[in-house]
């Protein structure tokens, strides 16, 4: 074989003007390529991150760029009108009043979803707890369930919801489905079969199916994690389907939160689960006939608790959650705490952090000390550095993995999610977050906040730090993070 291989180099190498014609099939292949890159209007820094990388692997990076290239679709509009048709009343403005703040506005504006309240707001930690919550709202149904989870793993955890909503299904409720093609690729026919054969339908978000001359959504998957039960309970937050996050099966489940809703804020969660399901089924509004979308019990009363629905993904040009955070991080006046597993922030973000420890707040940033991607945690690290001189007090979490999304603000402001603080949720995931402008939703957050903070370690900027093992490894993978 390796005299094959030579006796063809040698043949190749004979070509008269090779080096040319090589030099022009690059230069062929490079141009279209750059031109599509350039033409996406990204960040400077991801563009050039783009063409350096693609340009040293000729033609595969036609391939690379076209399953994993930054990409936005044109749904915005078209999911709003197909699922929004005929959806009872439902109002689409901001008050005129004291509760309209600019943050509020500005969470509308860009996610269409207005401010509201809430009637019950609970912070549930780790999964134990918020599976024990979903399946008992669940066994409560009466009307329709639907459920919309990244990751829904057919193992024990899994099996145990799925057995609900069965149960559920077999009695008349209305059950949905719908799971991300990659998140959850361990789900196949067999486990979901039951669920069917009750009546229970189900559905993939961006299957990874490919179809010639189309790109491929392999990069752009659901991030949420949804459940509305009857219209009137609603459950968000960080926490999929799996035995990962369930700390009385694994010693090493991840450090989580999530959150269980009532109240009207539920019907713009509700919202953003029917336009998800539109999108990804084809079906309209006539198809969920018999469902009462919106609680009437509920509908009209109006919570004690400020709550707005918070959604961003690459149908959207203006990065909604991350807009929203820069924001808040500099509306504040006392503090800025940040909790996040995965941590690579674009220029404005980490410009807001900087400025508000400059200007004298209590910022501080808590991650894993050892994520899921190592990757992620060397270009995270990256940023410590210019943190910790500015006056943010940086802890990493463990030995647990953190996946904790949250952002606390004064004594009045929550933001806590299914988003990470770093460019994938920022902008290729289709992400959802809960916006709280109330003190005791923001109390309870900072009682929480404290205890991990308490157990964690302190990152000092005396540590010792090698070139080889953490300077340099750190650098190289900041480099990445455009892409990451």
């Amino acid at each position: 074989m390796l005299e094959t291989a030579r006796q063809w180099w040698d043949a190749l190498a004979s070509l008269p003007n090779l080096q040319t014609w090589l030099t022009v099939a690059w230069l062929l292949y490079l141009i279209p390529l750059c031109a599509w890159i350039v033409l996406q209007k990204r960040e400077p820094v991801a563009t050039l991150s783009w063409v350096l990388s693609l340009s040293l692997l000729p033609y595969l990076g036609y391939l690379i760029y076209f399953l994993l290239g930054p990409q936005k679709i044109k749904r915005q509009q078209l999911r709003r009108h197909l699922s929004r048709t005929g959806l009872d009343t439902y109002e689409t403005f901001c008050p005129a009043d004291q509760d309209c703040t600019e943050l509020a506005m500005l969470a509308q504006t860009t996610t269409g979803l207005p401010p509201a309240t809430a009637t019950s707001v609970q912070l549930l930690v780790d999964g134990s707890a918020t599976y024990d919550a979903i399946v008992d709202a669940v066994k409560q149904a009466e009307n329709h369930i639907h459920l919309e989870y990244y990751i829904f793993n057919p193992d024990r955890c899994g099996q145990r919801l799925l057995d609900a909503l069965v149960e559920k299904a077999r009695q008349g409720v209305t059950v949905r489905l719908l799971l991300d093609a990659v998140g959850s690729s361990r789900v196949g026919k067999r486990f979901l079969q039951p669920l069917h054969d009750a009546g229970g339908q189900s559905a993939w978000f961006h299957p990874t199916r490919l179809r010639p001359f189309t790109r491929p959504w392999v990069n752009l998957r659901t991030h949420r994690k949804i459940v509305v039960v009857d219209g009137r309970i609603a459950f968000t937050g960080g926490i999929n389907i799996t035995d990962e996050e369930d700390e009385t099966l694994r010693a090493d489940a991840y450090r989580d939160l999530h959150l269980r809703l009532e109240g009207e804020v539920v019907r713009s969660i509700q919202q953003v689960f029917v336009e998800d399901w539109v999108y990804a089924t084809g079906q309209t509004r006539k198809d969920f006939h018999g469902t009462r979308l919106w609680s009437a019990l509920e509908a009209n009363i109006q919570g004690g608790i400020n709550a707005q629905t918070l959604v961003s993904g690459p149908d959207s040009s203006w990065e909604p959650i991350h807009r929203l955070q820069v924001s808040a991080i500099h509306d504040a006046r006392s503090r800025v705490w940040l909790a996040t597993p995965y941590f690579v922030p674009g220029e404005a973000a980490r410009m807001a952090l900087t400025s508000a420890a400059l200007g004298g707040l209590d910022v501080r940033l808590l991650v894993p000390k050892l994520s899921d991607s190592r990757l992620v945690t060397l270009a995270a690290r990256s940023y410590f550095d210019e943190l910790l001189a500015a006056g943010v007090k940086v802890y990493e979490y463990g030995p647990r993995m953190l996946h904790t999304k949250a952002l606390l603000c004064d004594d009045n402001l929550a933001l806590i999610g299914s988003a990470n603080f770093d460019h994938r949720s920022f902008r290729l995931n289709f992400e959802i977050s809960m916006l709280f402008r109330d003190a005791g939703v923001a109390g309870t957050l900072t009682q929480l906040l404290e205890g991990e903070l308490a157990i964690s370690q302190p990152v000092d900027t005396s540590r010792k730090r090698s070139l080889w093992r953490h300077r340099l490894p750190e650098a190289l993978a900041r480099l990445t993070s455009p892409l990451l």
